[in-house]
């Protein structure tokens, strides 16, 4: 049977979380929000195991224009949930209205549930649900009076791999460092080097994709509780995926950053990542940085200098960055930052520019190469 999904992604992100699908052999296209696709339900726990773009699986389950909330209780009673749900289950109902008729976020969510509950009792022939099992985590999403009904699939967010149990100022979530990574001029068997490589999340996630690793491998997601899912087969992908890649493939991968805290918190999530004495860091002035060997890629996220006070230190970073490109020849160079004056300071224009958002900051992705 063919069901319907939806991969969420940041703003910007959307069409990578699709190509990744893609390579995964799952069909998939880009809209606002996120990668849309239809599989089994096997394809949903792949996507989730997987993906590393993408911020959470979702099971589309509705979608259809409600003016009303008449049409929103039918909406919702329409759902099979005898099919999905179990007499016990925990049923949390989250939502967001949009530019639609139908504002009232609360209501919306008091009015879904009774649907759930009124539906369940009459299939289930039971007069009241106990609601002390598992989880079952539910949106109603209205934009524009299109009401999409979905059942989310991961539970914590995709982000949450299990190696960053400690943040630094300003963390880059793991989400889009993997974005990074697969925007960047680096490939597998290229040299990596972030000079200004904070709690490690670059690093950690170009490790990830050199070995094949799946991101989700080493966590659990709440679809993994839900009676209906296929668990025989999900557990015979997940042992397929642990034996599909090698931890020891070989790769090299680096950085270094002049603040000594920052490189504690980034050693220790190399050590939870499952990489430790393979990510090597160190404590150095990116000023007077300079490497021996083959040419690499640099892939960096320095300060932003978003508060008035910083923008000065952080363009002549910039500059710094420029510099160091030139003491590196054949070397290639990424860096995502929301100062516009980036070029200007850096003193040369990218091969290619993309916008992308860190959080709620408007950013552009620069490529030199």
């Amino acid at each position: 049977m063919s069901y319907t999904f939806l991969a969420t992604a940041a703003f910007g992100l959307e069409g990578v979380a699709a190509n990744e699908l893609k390579r995964m052999n799952i069909p998939a296209r880009a809209e606002n929000g996120g990668a849309r696709f239809e599989g089994t339900l096997l394809d949903g726990y792949r996507a989730n195991l997987c993906l590393r773009t993408a911020d959470r699986v979702l099971l589309v389950l509705a979608e259809e224009k409600v003016r009303t909330f008449e049409e929103l209780f039918q909406l919702v009673s329409s759902i099979a949930w005898e099919k999905l749900l179990t007499r016990d289950a925990s049923i949390h109902v989250s939502g967001k209205c949009v530019r639609s008729q139908l504002m009232s976020v609360r209501d919306c969510q008091s009015i879904s549930k009774k649907a759930i509950v009124q539906r369940l009792m009459q299939k289930l022939r039971v007069n009241r649900l106990p609601e002390t099992g598992v989880v079952y985590p539910i949106d109603i999403a209205i934009v524009n009076d299109l009401a999409r009904i979905t059942l989310d699939l991961s539970g914590d967010a995709l982000n949450r791999r299990g190696y960053r149990t400690w943040n630094g100022e300003a963390p880059l979530r793991e989400t889009l460092a993997a974005a990074l990574v697969d925007l960047s001029p680096w490939r597998k068997g290229v040299r990596l080097y972030d000079p200004c490589c904070g709690t490690g999340t670059l690093l950690i996630e170009t490790a990830i994709k050199a070995i094949s690793r799946p991101a989700g491998i080493r966590r659990s997601f709440a679809c993994e509780k839900y009676a209906f899912m296929p668990q025989a087969e999900m557990k015979a992908l997940r042992a397929e995926l642990t034996d599909s890649y090698d931890e020891q493939t070989d790769f090299q991968i680096a950085g270094s950053d002049i603040n000594p805290e920052a490189l504690e918190l980034s050693r220790r999530h190399i050590k939870q990542a499952g990489f430790e004495n393979r990510i090597q860091v160190k404590q150095q002035d990116l000023r007077t940085l300079q490497l021996d060997g083959e040419p690499g890629v640099f892939l960096i996220n320095p300060p932003y200098g978003e508060r008035l006070s910083d923008q000065k230190s952080a363009r002549e970073l910039y500059r710094e960055i420029g510099l160091l490109l030139k003491r590196h020849p054949g070397w290639k160079l990424a860096v995502i930052t929301a100062d516009p004056a980036f070029e200007r300071s850096f003193g040369k224009r990218a091969s290619k520019k993309r916008r992308l958002y860190n959080g709620r900051l408007e950013c552009e992705f620069y490529i030199y190469e």
